[in-house]
């Protein structure tokens, strides 16, 4: 049997600044964005391809309240590149908040940064 994580849902406040972020700043690619009358299905994608992001806008207070901490505090989001001193460069370009200097880590090439709602992320370049 062959399975693959295809989405993960990330809580938004809002549709329309999330995909900017995600395409203006990461250079994701906007997938679907499909209306569904009361909601959206917003699906957002890196550009080398893996698990896309549903975003999902939040409708109810305890969705509101999760809005970047959808992982407690922790790391929940990796974003693997090929090149990291390029993707970096380009991402302290547009005002990405990055919470450390970059660092080698026997894995790789890694620095921590938060989106505009405070979720936090990894860049991380891995070793071959």
């Amino acid at each position: 049997m062959k399975q693959t994580l295809a989405l993960a849902t990330f809580v938004v406040p809002d549709y329309d600044a999330a995909i900017a972020f995600f395409t203006q700043t990461l250079r994701f690619t906007l997938v679907e964005d499909i209306p569904q009358g009361h909601k959206r299905w917003v699906v957002v994608r890196p550009s080398g391809g893996g698990a896309g992001l549903l975003l999902a806008e939040a409708t109810s207070a305890a969705q509101t309240a999760a809005i970047g901490k959808q992982t407690g505090g922790r790391v929940g989001f990796f974003l693997q590149t090929d090149d990291f001193d390029r993707d970096h460069a380009a991402m302290l370009a547009k005002d990405v908040n990055f919470l450390e200097e970059p660092r080698v880590e026997p894995y790789g090439k890694v620095a921590q940064w938060a989106d505009p709602w405070g979720n936090l992320w990894d860049l991380i370049q891995y070793k071959d």
